[in-house]
């Protein structure tokens, strides 16, 4: 049934099908974008999240059903893997084609993100590639945009301009991303693919958990009335799913407890106590990095440096591209020495790194082949397994034991290469980006095996929501050397991050601020700047207060569906305190100035 809108959609498809290999990949899909609708498109990897978008834009031909687009309407599709064969230049790609941008506007966008448009396309990384597009497709002033995975190759402060200029962005987008934060913050309505079907509903990101969770209910309990024991086997994964989520908020439970624990331990500087010699923890350290500093040239990347890991801990690495997270990597793992300080490492240490060459798995392999050496047991760290219970535990369906590798999708080949990863007998797992490409059930499953996992875990991530999820201590790189250590995730960190910020920030426009005119130049504020000046501080905290608390009642996965009327209220009241929060910060800064003038 399409949803009522307040505006005729700009977009629609009616009785959509497509075949794919021998059967219907969806069939009779009835689709609706209106002109200012903010969606997330949700489903496993293999459900044709990226076909559905390609037939939206009309870049991939329909085997049934009627597209119909209001007169005038622009659509945009940014490209997982856009393709830059031909060009010179990330420039040339960024406007060629019809109605592409002219260079001055491309070039306005791209100076926004931080990407030289005159960088050889050849010899461009991903992040710089993946800016170039989103460039391109800004610059085109669509009226209905279509990402699929934009935060993919972005660090965080390419995703925080981001999610800023889609809030301010009057046209309709359609996102699909893992990116769990940048879906919450920015969406308002959810289409769900699921099984060749495609569901919708007037909720964005932050409710769609509760609601794929009452429909599983409901069909569970439909099939257990009919008594249908092949459609209740059908539904293994939907079920694990569904128990999987409600056992990872035990695990969340587990690491905050964890996360305490390593907060008595952080000195006042960031840096983590090394302890003394005869300090129990220190039978327990894996990896000790003493006073350690690493430069290249005359840039200084890590400078005067400690830190204590401990077994168990699970440290998230975060910061912009540059800032020397690969570095920090390096030399905590023992591949790249300091030029000062020491790093040492247990004797008894053994990892395994996953890093973002995932698409390496032969093509030509089978599954079982990959995994078992074309046998019908794998070894799980000392654990034997029948190789098909074992991919069930990735998500997989068993009857894929002997497909060619490369007929999997690249989320699919990216949970393949973590299952035969985690297989191995390791104390010390190194995970870079780990998240690109997975399906937010498969993210589901990966926090889960991270928290179960019995050795030491670290990780470097541009997604917020996962670190929130797996990590005890967060390490901040700010590109000037300095590396903040946080208990805690991503929150903690950007927390710390802004609570030092704001009075640089007022400082820095205190000092830019061009002095009043003589004689109107004052001497004190006035009365109510006064008040606003002393108040404000005490008002913003208790802001920041409420948000957390009602951020917490509305992750409850049971409210959505208990009490939808709150869960439409706090995510009113969120939203509304977010802006008074806002406004609170502009107005004590704007007062801050006039007390460094004063």
């Amino acid at each position: 049934m399409a949803p009522r809108m307040a505006a005729p959609p700009i977009l629609s498809w009616e009785g959509l099908g497509l075949i794919q290999g021998a059967g219907w990949l969806f069939q009779d899909i009835d689709l609706h974008i209106g002109p200012r609708d903010r969606i997330a498109l949700i489903g496993r990897n293999g459900a044709g999240k990226t076909t559905l978008l390609k037939l939206i834009a009309h870049t991939m031909e329909a085997d049934r059903g009627k597209r119909s687009v209001q007169p005038g309407t622009r659509v945009v599709m940014l490209e997982q893997e856009p393709d830059f064969s031909g060009c010179e230049t990330l420039l040339d790609f960024a406007i060629r084609g019809e109605h592409a941008p002219a260079p001055h506007e491309v070039e306005a966008i791209a100076g926004q993100i931080g990407i030289d448009l005159s960088r050889p396309a050849a010899s461009a990384s991903g992040g710089e590639k993946r800016r170039a597009a989103l460039a391109r497709a800004l610059a085109m002033e669509p009226d209905l945009l279509l990402l699929d995975e934009p935060t993919n190759h972005l660090d965080l402060a390419a995703i925080e301009w981001l999610e800023d200029w889609l809030g301010r962005y009057t046209g309709a987008f359609v996102v699909i991303s893992h990116d769990r934060t940048f879906l919450t913050r920015l969406t308002r309505a959810t289409l769900w693919l699921d099984r060749g079907s495609l569901r919708r509903k007037e909720v964005g990101f932050g409710g769609y958990e509760a609601w794929e969770d009452q429909v599983y209910a409901e069909e569970a309990r439909a099939a257990e009335r009919l008594d249908a024991r092949l459609k209740l086997e059908a539904h293994w994964l939907e079920r694990g799913v569904t128990a999987r989520r409600k056992r990872n908020q035990g695990r969340l439970e587990k690491l905050y407890e964890m996360r305490a624990e390593r907060a008595a331990m952080l000195a006042p500087t960031g840096n983590v106590k090394l302890g003394l010699a005869n300090d129990d923890s220190k039978t327990k350290s894996v990896i000790v990095a003493e006073h350690v500093t690493k430069r290249f040239g005359d840039r200084t990347i890590i400078k005067d440096f400690s830190l204590r890991i401990q077994r168990g801990d699970r440290i998230g690495v975060v910061g912009s591209n540059g800032a020397g997270k690969s570095t920090l990597l390096k030399l905590l793992t023992g591949e790249l020495l300091p030029d000062e300080g020491t790093v040492t490492l247990s004797k008894t240490l053994t990892g395994i790194v996953i890093d973002q060459q995932r698409s390496l798995i032969a093509p030509d392999k089978t599954v079982r082949q990959i995994l078992a050496e074309g046998g019908d047991w794998i070894d799980v760290r000392e654990t034997r397994k029948h190789i098909q219970g074992y991919l069930k535990e990735f998500l997989f369906d068993p009857a894929i034991v002997d497909m060619k590798v490369g007929v999997l999708s690249g989320g699919e080949r990216s949970r393949l290469l973590l299952a035969r990863e985690f297989a191995r007998k390791s104390n010390l797992l190194v995970l870079d980006e780990p998240t690109n490409d997975l399906d937010l059930e498969t993210l589901d499953l990966l926090q889960e095996v991270i928290a179960d996992y019995d050795g030491t875990v670290l990780i470097v991530s541009h997604d917020r929501d996962f670190l929130d999820r797996t990590v005890t201590v967060t390490l901040g790189l700010d590109g000037s050397g300095t590396v903040d250590a946080v208990a805690g995730g991503y929150a903690d960190w950007e927390a710390k991050r802004k609570q030092r910020a704001a009075p640089a920030k007022a400082k820095a426009r205190a000092e830019s601020a061009a002095p009043p005119p003589p004689p109107q130049k004052k001497t004190k504020l006035s009365y109510k700047d006064q008040r606003d000046y002393d108040l404000l501080p005490a008002r913003i905290e208790n802001l920041d207060a409420q948000i957390a608390r009602d951020e917490a009642a509305l992750a409850d996965p049971a409210l959505y569906t208990g009490d939808p009327a709150k869960f439409a209220s706090l995510t009113a009241a969120i939203a509304k305190a977010r802006d008074e929060k806002d406004a609170a910060e502009e107005r004590w800064l704007e007062l801050a100035e006039m007390v460094e003038a004063l």
